[in-house]
């Protein structure tokens, strides 16, 4: 069993920065394959980046050249960098686990982007 617990979200100004952190229980946390999900209200949830095992990264299109997804195994934590916010990335941020087929998720952090 993995516990995920996110953190750093927040409101935060168009064109402003946060920087999201998952923390994972366990000890396998190296080999999973870690991702960020989004979700806004009325729509269905969206995946916002992923990173493997190995660290290959790949992102939805909305998000790439302003999110960076990143991995710490000595820490057990993911990590997604936000610049550039926009109104349309607010949304509960979730992180999410995924090892053969055994799949977790957080509880989720919500990110609003407003002036």
């Amino acid at each position: 069993q993995v516990q995920l617990v996110e953190s750093g979200g927040g409101l935060v100004q168009p064109g402003g920065s946060l920087r999201l952190s998952c923390a994972a229980s366990g000890s396998r946390f190296s080999a999973y394959a870690m991702a960020w999900y989004r979700q806004a209200p009325g729509k269905q949830r969206e995946l916002v980046a992923r990173i493997s095992s190995g660290g290959s990264t790949n992102y939805a299109d909305s998000v790439k050249g302003r999110f960076t997804i990143s991995r710490d195994n000595a820490k057990n934590t993911v990590y997604l960098q936000m610049n550039g916010l926009k109104p349309e990335d607010t949304a509960v941020y979730y992180c999410n686990a995924v090892l053969i087929l055994h799949t977790y998720w957080g509880q989720g952090t919500q990110v609003t982007v407003s002036s």
